[in-house]
């Protein structure tokens, strides 16, 4: 009985995650012959960023949801370890303007209006809509199906707020100022890890006037490389992983990550298949927006990661066992997906980013909007987290770092 529980069990558990490696291959393929071999590396580092997300349960939804329910930290540590090391890898290489021989630009944007509306309401569909854009397509890859929905409504609120996007532009906003050219590296670096130093100081002295102790790091029944393979993985793995593969991005692709614009660009593409004139949008007539409607998805940078990524988490759900999809969503939850998605959508493209773009990639290039970003999505969770039990009213308090 042993035997055939185990060889009917095995086949099921390596097909998510070969699947995942023949997709991820022929995709290589697929670029190599039709675009380049950059974008073939960056599919396999979107891939690795997939992985990573899903192994380390790097959720940043829900890393600022304990911390506001429970002041429980180590999700917020390990974001300013990454940040800590991204600045320290990305400031040299912006203030140079160059990078293993090859041109680099920060991702820096003004600072206003639309960036504090934007990550306000970005932050509450985070908490409504389960996850951030990045959690959202490492939840996607895992198999979770109400993250589906999120992603879709957020594609429909990224192509909406393309719409309007010249009015809340020309809202009165600082112009984009990136610390690095402002104050040089040395300045820039002294202040940023000031500010990652003490906010993790703030969340071990809340951490430990509400419980007395910090939480301890997740444990594995995985050692060395199965636990590489496996997970789960400590957050510190995950923090450093994640910047070292922003910096490979910054390398291949001459900007750092990010991952909504890409959403906006399939939402459009679709419309214009549907007869809606979309290049007639402002929006859609800055030169670079007009390219990238008018060339193939494969040629988009931004599309070719978000897709690996999606395949790396799927390749780490199943290396893990834990790929198990399920259609039942209940009605307040899948509500909770569409509203949540719609202001994720719309709320990123108002604030030049997402989670990655905006803050980390724009916090990583010393960019002020990064910073402004932060404290308006930030509040946005709270009034987010207060808004969850109307749609998740069996959920339990002690919530994981599951990334959703």
């Amino acid at each position: 009985m042993g035997l055939s529980t185990t060889a009917t069990s095995e086949p099921r558990r390596l097909g998510a995650p070969l699947i995942a490696l023949v997709l991820l291959l022929t995709g290589a393929w697929f670029l190599q012959l039709n675009a380049s071999f950059k974008q073939m590396l960056l599919l396999l580092v979107g891939a690795a960023l997939g992985l990573t997300l899903y192994h380390a349960a790097f959720g940043f939804t829900s890393a600022w949801r304990v911390f506001i329910n429970e002041r429980r930290g180590a999700g917020l540590r390990a974001q300013m370890v990454m940040l800590a090391l991204a600045v320290v890898l990305f400031f040299p290489a912006l203030s140079a303007g160059s990078l293993f021989g090859n041109p680099v630009n920060g991702l820096v944007a003004p600072a206003g209006v639309s960036v504090v509306f934007g990550a306000f309401i970005f932050g509450i569909g985070m908490q409504l809509g389960g996850g951030c854009a990045s959690g959202t397509l490492f939840t996607v890859g895992g198999g979770n199906a109400r993250m589906l929905v999120t992603l879709l409504f957020f594609i429909i609120g990224s192509v909406a707020a393309t719409h309007h996007a010249d009015w809340w532009f020309a809202l009165p906003s600082f112009p984009a100022t990136s610390i690095v050219k402002t104050w040089g590296v040395g300045p820039a670096l002294v202040a940023s890890l000031g500010l990652f130093a003490l906010i993790a100081r703030v969340t071990v002295i809340l951490e430990r006037r509400r419980h007395g102790v910090l939480e301890r790091p997740v444990g594995s029944e995985h050692h060395g490389v199965r636990r590489f393979l496996r997970g789960p993985w400590p957050l510190l793995w995950g923090a450093i992983a994640l910047a070292l593969l922003n910096y490979a991005t910054l390398a291949l692709a001459g900007r750092p990550w990010g991952i909504t614009s890409a959403f906006a660009l399939w939402g459009a593409k679709t419309l214009s298949g549907l007869g809606v004139d979309v290049g007639s949008w402002v929006f859609w007539q800055a030169p670079a927006n007009a390219k990238a409607l008018a060339s193939p998805l494969w040629q988009d940078i931004t599309t070719v990661m978000d897709v690996g990524i999606v395949l790396g988490a799927l390749l780490a759900a199943g290396l893990a066992g834990r790929f198990a999809p399920s259609l039942r969503i209940p009605l307040p939850s899948l509500v909770a997906a569409v509203i949540g998605g719609l202001l994720l959508g719309y709320g990123s493209r108002l604030a030049y980013g997402c989670n990655i773009g905006a803050y980390f990639s724009g916090i990583a290039s010393g960019s002020l909007h990064g910073w402004l970003w932060l404290v308006a999505a930030y509040v946005g969770n709270v009034i987010g987290v207060r808004l969850r039990p109307l749609f998740f009213a069996g959920e339990r308090r002690a919530d994981k770092l599951t990334g959703c």
